[in-house]
């Protein structure tokens, strides 16, 4: 049993620290996984709102999509990244764009609750 308890901790040394990556990342598996955010109990952790995650990509423009409270928001990262596989935490207004391969924050902000665009009604008078 200790030899098959050695088989396998030498396995998962090779397979977490040592062997080529395999997606579009220079990093080992385990270095990926200990620099993504992980859930963990706390005070801080507001669970009447405990917000939610999106997947996407970043398009050729170099934005992230994101549909909040009814409306889109384009999220400017850059055009570096298009193509990119991200993670879109949101939590309330607050937005975190991760990079979903290596688990490097992107773009971090707070929505603006005014509302832009175009008023209601007639914008000359009559």
């Amino acid at each position: 049993m200790d030899q098959l308890q050695v088989l396998i901790d030498t396995f998962a040394e090779a397979c977490n620290h040592h062997r080529p990556p395999v997606a579009p990342t220079p990093s080992d598996p385990a270095t990926v996984y200990n620099t993504r955010p992980k859930a963990a109990p706390g005070e801080e952790l507001d669970t009447a709102n405990p917000g939610r995650i999106r997947t996407g990509t970043i398009d050729k423009a170099g934005s992230a999509t994101l549909h909040h409270n009814g409306r889109l928001h384009h999220i400017g990262i850059g055009r570096i990244y298009e193509g990119t596989r991200v993670l879109r935490i949101i939590e309330g207004l607050h937005i975190r764009v991760l990079n979903a391969a290596t688990g490097e924050t992107l773009r971090e902000l707070t929505l603006d609750r005014q509302p832009t665009g175009r008023p209601k009604g007639p914008t000359r008078p009559t």
